[in-house]
């Protein structure tokens, strides 16, 4: 297990590396940074003293050298609008995101967990029908228009809510439900999918046969072995949560790293842009870790294949 992780983590170095190499290069095609810090009336001798001293005209394989030491020293640069240190803008950002993605996950969990097992279970009855149309259409609506038809009925006509911002927990229900909505229907019919593959195996007959309850058959074999899949998913999501919900943030105003992003884009704020992609690509790596984990808890074959 401890070479399996090895591995792991050598694989996600190679890519935080990769991404870090494609950050940079698009930081060289974005332009010249120096006239977004200058005014315009700057000669074009001042100018070049300028590039000289960010060290702009050095070759690009030893900018490339820099960036990345900085990087490992967790300097990506300073925010230009800002004028802070572009993680530390991000890192307060990063809170925001998170609380929303715990609270949207957790939406996604309870609302497909018992929609996707009980749609399993009574397969082709009105309720799965009920279900499977549930999801499609919970997947398929767009998240703006979902978050704008909230906003009206909760927050504008029955006053039961804010409608943007972030505070207290009534300002997370919207986002968290618009986001976990989103995702819930596509969670409950992979989750329904991989039941109804479940249920024929060996494994299934021989625990009914010994007499288990069908709630223990269900949860404990069923339940289990289906959830691999549902895993990979949920932990892709999460990340793509975490890498920014620009959409949902920006409807509801919601102060994370998703509108930090669309923000540092308009405004051309390039160390912010590298500081989220990288942050996003670090979170991704950090999933998969812990997703290719929980393969071995929750399958005792890929244990024993891992190790």
């Amino acid at each position: 297990m401890i070479a399996y992780l090895a591995r792991c983590a050598a694989r996600g170095l190679v890519v935080l590396f990769l991404v870090s190499v494609i950050v940079f290069g698009m930081g060289l095609l974005a332009g010249d940074p120096i006239k977004l810090l200058i005014p315009i009336e700057t000669s074009p001798e001042q100018l070049e003293q300028l590039r000289t001293t960010y060290g702009l005209n050095d070759p690009a394989l030893v900018r490339l050298g820099r960036f990345l030491a900085d990087l490992l020293r967790g300097d990506a640069g300073y925010s230009i609008r800002y004028q802070q240190p572009a993680f530390s803008v991000v890192a307060e950002r990063l809170g925001a995101t998170l609380e929303l993605a715990l609270a949207a996950i957790a939406v996604t969990i309870l609302v497909a967990l018992p929609c996707g097992v009980l749609s399993a279970i009574k397969r082709d009855s009105p309720i799965d029908i009920l279900v499977i149309t549930g999801s499609v259409i919970g997947h398929s609506i767009p998240s703006f228009f979902l978050g704008l038809l909230l906003i009206y009925l909760l927050a504008v006509k029955l006053h039961l809510l804010p409608t943007s911002g972030r505070g207290t927990v009534a300002h997370l229900v919207m986002p968290a439900l618009t986001l976990g909505m989103f995702y819930a229907g596509r969670m409950a019919r992979l989750l329904r999918s991989s039941m109804l593959d479940v249920f024929p195996q060996d494994y299934m007959r021989t625990a009914r046969a010994k007499g288990l309850a069908e709630w223990t058959v269900l949860g404990r074999h069923a339940l289990k072995n289906a959830a691999l899949p549902v895993v990979t998913i949920l932990g892709l999501e999460l990340g793509a949560v975490l890498g920014g919900a620009v959409v949902t943030e920006t409807v509801f105003a919601w102060p994370g790293v998703g509108r930090l992003a669309v923000e540092a884009v308009i405004t051309r704020d390039y160390p912010i842009v590298q500081a989220v992609v990288i942050l996003v690509a670090t979170v991704f790596v950090l999933i998969n870790l812990i997703v290719d984990l929980l393969y071995g808890y929750l399958d005792p074959r890929v244990r024993r294949t891992r190790m």
